[in-house]
């Protein structure tokens, strides 16, 4: 499959783009990818990204964190750390929104498993959907949950569960429309989909441009700004009913881009950035540095 660049928005189809910049992939290729911003609906796309078959290669290195569980140095190990915290955070949140303390999970892109782990230990029928077969192999290892293959979503029983969740997985998904109709499909009548993804209007964005490490290309296809998370769930007759700010990935993200930037991470630097994109956020809490939308 050809590599994919868009003359027409996947969101909204307008024909109306400006070129932002070029950013680095500094995971895997070294490659530069041009960002593009809609603007009819405001989403922003990396353009001439690999296609769904070849996009895997883009996964394979040890500082993709969510895919290795043995991965190094001390932004890893502080990404672990604060991740044992936020999947007790995230069960709360669907507690509150589904209004179940027990019900039926599927966990899109669920990575090593755990917070699949941490629904399964607190009663919940989960099932995690993942496209790695090295993560779902460490899942099984490290949690003995037996994970699907992402090609499985197509596959399973209409109405089957009372919440969805994608933690920072949406912006990955090639084939957009088609995945969020299934998952509307298998949605409960008062089932909840939970999408978090990175929020490029934040004031981290502001402050790194092109290195913001929010942009993460190739792997991230799609840049969402509030409103065209809106716009996309509307064309799916499903609404947002709220934003939540994930408050430590503006830490984490300024690391990273702090790295892309400098060539090494300004800890201090890094840090009070974080902490004044949090600040701003306070204040407007559409500008979080990544956003939880809860959709009906």
């Amino acid at each position: 499959m050809p590599n994919i660049s868009y003359t027409s928005c996947p969101i909204c189809k307008a024909e109306n783009f400006e070129s932002v910049f070029y950013v680095k992939d500094y995971t895997v290729s070294g490659r530069e990818f041009e960002i593009v911003h809609c603007k009819s609906c405001g989403v922003r796309l990396t353009q001439n990204v690999p296609g769904e078959n070849e996009i895997g290669a883009y996964y394979k290195s040890a500082d993709y964190i969510s895919h290795n569980h043995n991965s190094k140095g001390l932004i890893s190990q502080l990404y672990r750390k604060v991740r044992n915290y936020t999947v007790k955070q995230k069960a709360g949140i669907i507690k509150k929104y589904t209004k179940l303390s027990e019900g039926s999970l599927l966990d899109i892109g669920c990575g090593t498993g755990a917070f699949i782990y941490t629904m399964a230990q607190l009663r919940w029928n989960v099932t995690g959907l993942e496209p790695d077969a090295d993560a779902r192999n460490t899942a099984k290892a490290l949690y003995g949950i037996e994970t699907l293959s992402s090609d499985c979503l197509f596959s399973l029983p209409a109405d089957s569960f009372n919440a969805i969740t994608l933690w920072h997985v949406l912006e990955h998904v090639h084939r957009l429309h088609e995945n969020v109709a299934q998952m509307k499909r298998l949605l409960t009548k008062d089932g909840v989909i939970f999408i978090a993804v990175p929020n490029y209007t934040c004031q981290d964005a502001r402050v790194y441009g092109k290195y913001w490490a929010g942009y993460d290309v190739p792997r991230h296809l799609y840049h969402f700004s509030p409103h065209a998370m809106e716009v996309l769930m509307q064309q799916h007759n499903l609404k947002v009913v709220k934003k939540l700010p994930m408050w430590f990935d503006s830490f984490y993200v300024d690391m990273l881009s702090s790295k892309y930037k400098n060539g090494s991470v300004h800890y201090i630097a890094a840090g009070m950035h974080g902490l004044m994109s949090n600040i701003n956020a306070l204040r407007k809490r559409e500008e979080c540095c990544s956003l939880i939308y809860v959709v009906k």
